[in-house]
This record gives C-alpha cells, structure tokens and sequence, in this order.
C-alpha cells in the first residue's frame, strides 16, 4: 500500500467512509442520487444525517427474529432486570444487555440503510470510551449506547458532556463516584480535559493557571494540571445511588469553597451541581475543545493526518453552532461535504471491524446473532482475536484511529482467518447453513475464471484492481487452465473451492483494507 494509489468511483470514497461499504446495488442507488457527484453527496450526507427518517425494517426484524429482549428496556428496567433481581446474580443475565447490544452493532453496521449512524455511533463509542464488559457498566450497556451515545452524537455536545458525565457507567468507569471532598479522584476530570473536550493537544503541563497565554476573550489558549486539580474539586459528590443505579448529587461530598478553571471564578457555595457544570459549560465553548473533536471526526472521516483547513472549518462550525441542538450535525455535514472529502483516499485503512464488515456487506452474508446460533457465536469468538472486540478497549482513550495501530501482524491476521473461515467450504458446504452462496449472484453468462474474477473484484471492490494483481486473482482462478475457457458445471467440488478462494483472495488483497 505504498506509491500512488488511484482513486476509486466517488461512490466507493462514500459508501466505505460515510457506511460500512455497500452491499450489492448501493453502488447504483448512489449513482441514482443525482446527474453529478457533488449532487449526489450532497443528497446522501443529507438523507444520513436525518437516520429518523430512514426506514430501517430489515434491522428490526432481523432484532425481533434474534430474540432479543433487553435493547427495548429502560434504564429502570435494565438496573432492576439485571443487577437487582436473583436472576441478576447468573452472569449471563447479568451480562446480556452488553452482549445484546454487541450483537446489535454488527447487526446494524451489517445490515443498517443508517450506515452514517453507525459509524458515527462507533466513533463516539470511541470518544467517550468504557470497557463494557464489566459488572457494573455491562447489565446498563443498552442505556449507554441508546440515550447516551445515540441520543446525542447528531446533537448538542455540551448537553452530551453533561449526560456522559452523569451517567451511571461513565461515574463508575471513571471512578467519579468515589469522588469526595474527603478524598478526591481526578479520574473522570483528568480525561474530561485530556480525551473528551480540549484534548492531549491542548495541555502545557505543570504550570500556572495565571502562567497560561490567553486568547482575544481573555480565555487561557490551553488547560494545565491544575485546572484538572480545581475540575476534580467542582466534581465532588457526582455519584450514583446504588439502590436504584441513577445519579446523585451528594451535597455533604461536594467541596464548596471557591475554584478557578480555565481562567473563570467559580465562587463558594454555588447552587447544587453548578460548580460541574459551569467546568462543562468552559471546556463546550472553548476553542481548544472546538479544534480536538474537529481533528477527530475529520480523522475518522477523511484520513490520518486530515487537512487542516477542513479542521479550521469545522472548528468554527463546532464554535458558532455551540447553543443548536443540532451542533454535531452541522460539523458533520461541513466535513463530509467538504471537497477534500471527496477527493481523498487511501489515506485511512479499515480496521478490523470496518474490514470484516465490509467484506460480509459485499457478498451479502447472513448471520442471524443469536444466542443459540453456533456460526454466530464462534463469528464473534472469532472476531476477538483481532484486537477490536466492539466497547472492549480497558483503557479510556478507545481503539486507536490510525492505520500504523493496525497494520500488524495480529490485526491482519485475526480479520484473515474470519475470511478463510466464511469461505472454508469442508466447512460449510455439507452443512444447510451457508454465511452467503457465491454461485447465486453470478449471471448466467459469467463462467470463465477471468469473468468470474473480473465480477469479484468489482462486487468486493467496487473497482478494477491493477492489471498485475488482476492477473494474479485470474491465474488463481484458472489454476494453469485457459482463463477463458467456459467452466464445467459448478456442482464440480474442485471448480466450487475455486471461486470461493478466489473470493476471499481478493478480500485479502492490500486494496481491500483502503478506505
């Protein structure tokens, strides 16, 4: 994946970075958008910044036929179901909502005509990182994803702070919970700064707070330790009740007397919770915190090392659409209807997940995800071995975002071996159940090996590949034959082995991670 990468069809360049890649026929509905590109991605974004109003049908009934019973509970519902009742004391009850909603991302990044949602779901996952499969943060893992990260990641990003900050998996993660007047924790304070607003980018380190340079307003450009130290202060007595698992405001843990955060005052003896949310209110509106998520999303969205002048754009985006309810829609748009957007690639590689995804999208492949589905099941096992096991990142910062974290040898080959196995045919031919039926697609005129590769290659692709590594596939293909030679009948074993390596070779191929 070095040198000079040609770009793909536009369509291509939107359906791997806004969505998981198509499946048969996204391509051409694209193209039906409009008479011209710039047309067309302006009525995609559009269409996938308003998920509401995509009919998602199929999602829903592939939930209800996988016998799903948690993702439709509420909060109460999930704290009384699974941490308080005798039931709760079984693991598997106890863990389910976490599971469940495992189950549900693949089926939705799978299967989802919301394809924006879903990546942008999994990017703020990321952001506002927990490791999941915990006893506390796991049986209230549906609330996270639903009414924490869902509710907000198209909405306002200071009511979505606030609502991360106050939530039970998040004060339990991030230890604030047990942060007291008594004995402070700046745990949840330091990552506030250092991952979720101002960001790593923006920290000067040991300094003091009067020491900082400031900005036109008057406001410090950076934060220092002890603006993390004064945060942890206004934080106090943010914690939960473990009786019913909501938040709770412990006024008699709160240090009331006066702090100094980013240069504002906070006096002593603010009215309950204000002293946290006036640290909230700073770091929303500071420019610092505009910049970091400006970064990220375009990093997510265009590549590694994204342009500057769309982050300034969206920076400024983030800043003048502070008070919208719709503030991370705007951004969002202002990136992916940016020109660089549509002309940048191969400057991000698909991670495991994206990957994996991505090549189950293209060929159409059914998994069902239930519980008591053996192919599901060992699928998921599978897919842990690649590093990206979906909300199991142990540390706040979330799954890295840059293709050098993930073109390694653990990666590669943990997403290699789920390919081998969906196209093992000793292991799925004899059986009824097959992940998908490469010779069900196939036109009736397409029976050479190089026409059965060249159909491949665009259905997986969605794009020739280079005349040397077309060649290889086809002699694969061929294996030492006429490469255009009609095949024998394709209830032939060897000729049916054949296609189905052929198609996880080009699933394998260097040009297939590019994104």
């Amino acid at each position: 994946m070095t040198g000079i990468i040609e770009r793909p069809p536009l369509g291509v360049i939107v359906l791997n970075r806004m969505g998981f890649g198509p499946r048969p026929g996204d391509l051409d509905a694209f193209e039906a958008l409009a008479s011209d590109d710039v047309g067309r991605v302006k009525a995609y974004v559009e269409q996938q910044l308003h998920p509401d109003q995509i009919g998602d049908g199929e999602v829903e009934q592939r939930f209800h036929a996988a016998g799903f019973t948690t993702l439709t509970k509420t909060r109460e519902q999930l704290w009384a179901d699974h941490t308080q009742a005798p039931e709760s004391r079984d693991w598997p009850t106890r863990i389910r909502p976490f599971r469940e909603t495992e189950r549900a991302a693949f089926i939705r990044a799978l299967y989802s005509r919301r394809q924006l949602a879903e990546v942008l779901a999994d990017f703020w996952h990321n952001h506002f990182n927990i490791y999941a499969q915990d006893f506390w943060p796991g049986p209230l893992w549906v609330h996270y994803d639903r009414d924490i990260i869902r509710a907000n990641m198209l909405g306002n990003f200071r009511e979505f702070l606030e609502d991360v900050a106050t939530s039970f998996p998040m004060l339990i993660y991030l230890d604030n919970s047990m942060n007291t007047v008594a004995g402070p924790n700046e745990n949840f304070a330091r990552e506030l700064f250092e991952l979720h607003s101002l960001g790593a980018e923006n920290y000067l380190g040991v300094r003091r707070q009067e020491a900082v340079p400031t900005d036109a307003q008057g406001r410090p450009v950076s934060y220092v330790d002890d603006d993390v130290y004064e945060s942890t202060r206004a934080f106090t007595g943010w914690t939960v009740d473990m009786a019913t698992g909501q938040f709770l405001y412990a006024a008699d843990q709160h240090d009331r007397f006066q702090k100094r955060v980013l240069g504002q005052f906070l006096r002593s003896d603010q009215a309950p919770l204000k002293d946290g949310r006036d640290v909230l209110d700073a770091v929303a509106a500071h420019p610092g915190t505009a910049r970091h998520i400006a970064r990220k999303l375009c990093r997510r969205l265009i590549a590694d090392d994204p342009p500057q002048r769309v982050v300034d754009e969206a920076a400024a985006v983030f800043l003048a659409q502070k008070e919208s309810p719709d503030q991370l829609r705007h951004v969002a748009r202002t990136i992916l209807l940016s020109p660089e957007f549509r002309t940048t690639w191969g400057q991000k590689v698909k991670r495991p997940f994206e990957y994996v995804v991505s090549c189950l999208r293209a060929v159409n492949a059914e998994l069902s995800f239930t519980f008591d589905d053996q192919p599901s099941n060992h699928f998921l096992w599978m897919f842990a071995q690649t590093g990206q096991a979906l909300f199991q990142w142990p540390t706040p910062d979330g799954y890295p975002d840059v293709r050098a974290k993930w073109i390694r040898s653990n990666a590669l080959v943990g997403s290699w071996k789920i390919i081998n196995w969906l196209h093992d045919v000793k292991n799925w031919w004899d059986r009824r159940y097959k992940p998908f039926d490469p010779f069900a697609s196939l036109p009736p005129e397409v029976r050479s090996a190089r026409a059965i590769a060249d159909f491949w290659v665009q259905r997986i692709l969605g794009r020739p590949l280079s005349l040397s590594a077309r060649q290889e596939i086809v002699e694969f293909m061929a294996r030492g034959r006429d490469p255009e030679m009609e095949l024998p009948n394709f209830n032939d074993e060897l000729v049916r082995e054949r296609v189905w390596g052929t198609i996880a070779l080009i699933m394998m191929t260097p040009e297939n991670l590019l994104r």
